[in-house]
């Protein structure tokens, strides 16, 4: 298990906008991680890669081996295997960009933190999200996915993105041209935004506010049975 600690040490010793952090967040077969971990190795890019327990096999673990992976990316990468402090990484100002399925929740964290992202959304809402990341706020690149993954299907679809498609995404987002500032410098306005709706006076401090005076209300009438506290 690589330590968080270690993490920190490779975000401290990336420049700006040069850390790439690639989440694992739904099953993914092996032949497609190693897609993924050669495509971010090919990219040059400093990345903190985090695979979930579930996707961690031993297959990808004897590969890992056999290539020497970890040792040859130890410069650029870094492999976190399980949990990973997901909202203190994206907010750490060395972190560029967020390779992310687009599960609502991450997709949340991602915009909150202000940073643009790679999309590679595998089912269900995903791909709505993708479209809002993309085509609407325009603070994403797409990696290519065309065709939603039906849960238990994943063998039979087999590699749906491979490492120069991841590669390309990558290289597209970190891009340091007009087109890669226009989609950074929106994604820190809607980061700033985001934060200030937690404030006091924001939106959502005003609505859970609400939400608080309501229950307590509720509750000092008798209707706690109504609620749970």
């Amino acid at each position: 298990m690589t330590s968080i600690s270690a993490s920190s040490g490779l975000i401290q010793r990336s420049k700006a906008l040069s850390c790439m952090f690639a989440l694992a967040a739904c099953h993914i077969i092996t032949k497609q991680l190693i897609e993924l971990a050669l495509g971010l190795e090919a990219s040059m890019r400093s990345y903190i890669w985090v695979v979930k327990e579930g996707d961690y096999t031993a297959e990808l673990d004897k590969w890992l081996v056999e290539e020497q992976f970890e040792e040859t990316v130890k410069d650029i990468g870094l492999v976190v295997r399980g949990w990973a402090p997901q909202v203190p990484i994206l907010s750490h100002p060395a972190i560029g960009g967020f390779l992310t399925h687009c599960g609502w929740n991450s997709t949340l964290e991602g915009i909150s933190s202000g940073l643009p992202m790679i999309t590679w959304p595998m089912f269900a809402e995903q791909l709505f999200n993708e479209k809002l990341i993309v085509q609407v706020l325009k603070i994403g690149v797409r990696i290519g996915v065309e065709i939603p993954m039906k849960w238990g299907e994943e063998e039979k679809l087999g590699v749906m993105v491979n490492k120069d498609e991841i590669k390309k995404a990558i290289d597209q987002l970190m891009d340091e041209g007009s087109e890669g500032e226009d989609r950074r410098r929106r994604a820190k306005e809607l980061g700033e935004m985001a934060k200030k709706t937690v404030e006091e006076g924001g939106s959502s401090y005003l609505n859970m506010t609400l939400i608080i005076q309501h229950v307590i209300e509720e509750v000092t009438n008798g209707n706690q049975s109504n609620y749970t506290i």
